[in-house]
């Protein structure tokens, strides 16, 4: 049951990213052209989807002790802003724009069987999987927030 509901959860994010735009590169692209023709619709769609996130994140979980199909709520618990956040957000930024795709709403398009699509998500899990790579040779004292 509890890949049926991931399997649902994943077909409720996909159709809710199409209908919102998010699976189109030329809308993102005109949200991030903040000095040029810029398109404000997606900062509503992601107002909405953090506000309903919040409201039911804050309303459910106190009356819940563990989730459904695990064993205990896994939230972050890092509060600190360091370089590797910030240089990821920035690479992920930069991802964004030049692609105009994010990984969600990429794999949503997959079935679209658009080049740009295909090469964009084989890109996408190439650099992944070179990052397994490069990690460990990133030196320690960079990841240290001292």
């Amino acid at each position: 049951m509890k890949h049926v509901l991931v399997f649902f959860a994943g077909i409720l994010f996909a159709v809710g990213l199409s209908l919102s735009g998010m699976t189109m590169p030329s809308k993102v692209i005109g949200f991030l052209d903040i000095f040029g023709k810029w398109d404000i619709s997606l900062m509503f769609v992601m107002i909405g989807a953090i506000g309903i996130y919040s409201a039911i994140f804050h309303l459910v979980k106190p009356k819940m002790k563990k989730p459904v199909y695990e064993n205990e709520f896994k939230l972050p618990t890092r509060i600190n802003i360091d370089v590797p956040l910030v240089f990821g957000a920035a690479l992920f930024g930069v991802g964004w724009g030049l692609g105009g795709f994010c990984p969600g709403p990429a794999l949503a398009s997959l079935f679209l069987f658009d080049v740009s699509v295909l090469v964009f998500i084989s890109l996408m899990a190439i650099g992944m999987y070179v990052g397994f790579f490069i990690q460990p040779l990133i030196p320690e004292s960079f990841y240290r927030n001292d």
